[in-house]
């Protein structure tokens, strides 16, 4: 293990300290303030300098997250708010979207508001506005590396309708600047459902500013959502700017592992999302340049987010079947080193 610029053993790093938790810890704790008033959060520190809190009352989503003191996830003007606030209609979501190093949207529809076979469906699902159950957090060494571990389980579930369960896995380990996600969706239902997984990764200033570049593999082919939409400019960024529209992107990148990095030039900073082309079909930037709302996502998913009655028309709607699982694994993570 390495820390603190240098390979330490296990009885070295007891040496040095009475408890792990000097190091590396993952506390649980709840929040009290405002509309985040009962919100479940376990905040995590890997000893690297990397920092982010989960939030099991938020569907086991991650809120702040930073490294070396510098911010590196994005928080929106509505904060983190507790489920109670919840309005499902239209974009109502946005009122209870608190961005965050992660949001995840689904699990039978995500994407714009739209009616799909007579159903009203609103902004990127339910499934962030459920609180989490059976939820664990685990400290143990694990040779000479300390691994932190949080689990637990989201129901998405309705009387004649889906019965959606998600168990997410999420592991550092100390000296770290990475998280890793395992999510394993299960229908424990008697019916096939609509199946539809967005994970809305959010990174704001100072990582970034208009010194920040998307970086990503040669050979990466993208198309712009919007009319506003240049492709040739959506790997950089600039100053908020006021009345900016959002933009979305749609980016193909070569090989079956890949790793999008947005990162600062001046400060020598940068943040990456890294998955599998096998477990994720469709991979988008969202890239929001205005006042107070200044934000890039990068967003793994298996299908386009404009509303399920899109993706239902252009063939390319999944199901889930009875008994069926579904995997999927992705890292979040930091570089601090330009090569």
């Amino acid at each position: 293990m390495k820390l603190y610029g240098k390979e330490m053993t296990r009885q070295e790093v007891m040496k040095h300290v009475g408890d792990v938790s000097q190091i590396a810890d993952a506390r649980e704790c709840i929040l009290t303030s405002g509309k985040a008033d009962g919100v479940r959060a376990i905040d995590v520190k890997t000893g690297s300098g990397f920092h982010f809190t989960v939030l099991p009352t938020r569907g086991m989503d991650i809120s702040w997250a930073d490294y070396k003191g510098e911010a590196i996830s994005f928080i929106s003007k509505a904060g983190v708010t507790h489920p109670a606030y919840f309005e499902k209609d239209g974009l109502s979501f946005l009122r209870s979207f608190f961005c965050g190093l992660l949001t995840t949207c689904g699990l039978t529809y995500f994407g714009a508001p739209c009616t799909d076979e007579g159903e009203k469906l609103g902004l990127h699902g339910r499934i962030s506005n459920i609180p989490a159950q059976n939820v664990c957090v685990q400290k143990c060494w694990d040779g000479n590396d300390y691994i932190m571990r949080i689990s637990g389980r989201v129901v998405e579930s309705s009387m004649f309708g889906e019965n959606l369960m998600l168990t997410r896995v999420i592991e550092t380990k100390m000296g770290s600047s990475e998280l890793k996600i395992k999510d394993t969706i299960e229908n424990m239902g008697f019916n096939e459902q609509p199946f539809m997984l967005l994970y809305h990764c959010n990174f704001g200033y100072p990582l970034v500013d208009e010194n920040t570049v998307l970086q990503e593999p040669e050979g990466t082919v993208v198309h712009a959502r919007d009319e506003e939409g240049v492709v040739e400019k959506c790997f950089e960024f600039q100053k908020p700017t006021h009345d900016y529209n959002e933009q979305v992107f749609y980016h193909n990148i070569p090989g079956d592992i890949v790793r999008a990095v947005l990162y600062n030039k001046e400060r020598k900073l940068g943040a990456y999302v890294e998955f599998s082309k096998k477990q994720f079909s469709h991979f988008g930037e969202w890239k929001m340049m205005g006042e107070g709302d200044y934000v890039v996502g990068l967003e793994p998913s298996n299908a386009i987010p404009e509303g399920r009655d899109v993706v239902r028309r252009r063939g390319e709607l999944e199901y889930i079947q009875p008994g069926e699982k579904k995997v999927f694994e992705f890292s979040i993570g930091i570089v601090d080193d330009r090569d």
